[in-house]
């Protein structure tokens, strides 16, 4: 499993030019689900969103996590982040999970992520989506489990 993190000022999912997530300051994950991953890759990348330390202390260094912040989660399904980017000129996506198994554990992710956080939103999975961002920093970090 893989997530692509940012650390956000606000930011929203729109389908078909409504609006269907949306948060404050916190973090954004893009999340791909890879062929093998399991509910524990799900338990182990809400542990690591909740608790990954990207937020700035009193003096200024990276040491508060999404969880002592008490900012706010946008999870969005983004199985290109699954791609084999190694050969040629377009990607593979061999290594993505079939998108019966991938909507499972993202819904896993989602469900496990609402109920250890009190503010959490997400895309729709599988939907041509429109996710827009203040990215703050800019800080990004690709996160596995």
């Amino acid at each position: 499993m893989i997530a692509l993190i940012q650390r956000v000022l606000e930011a929203r999912v729109t389908v078909a030019g409504q609006t269907v997530g949306e948060i404050g300051p916190g973090l954004l994950a893009l999340l791909a689900v890879e062929k093998g991953d399991a509910p524990a890759n799900a338990a182990r990348m809400v542990e690591r969103l909740l608790g990954y330390r990207v937020f700035s202390d009193a003096e200024g260094r990276m040491n508060l996590s999404l969880a002592d912040t008490g900012g706010e989660l946008l999870l969005v399904s983004q199985f290109t982040l699954a791609a084999d980017t190694t050969k040629g000129m377009r990607p593979s996506f061999t290594p993505a999970a079939s998108p019966e198994d991938a909507e499972r554990l993202f819904n896993e992710v989602v469900a496990l992520a609402k109920r250890c956080h009190p503010k959490v939103a997400t895309g729709v999975f599988g939907a041509e989506m429109s996710v827009s961002l203040i990215n703050h920093g800019p800080v990004t970090f690709r996160l596995t489990a």
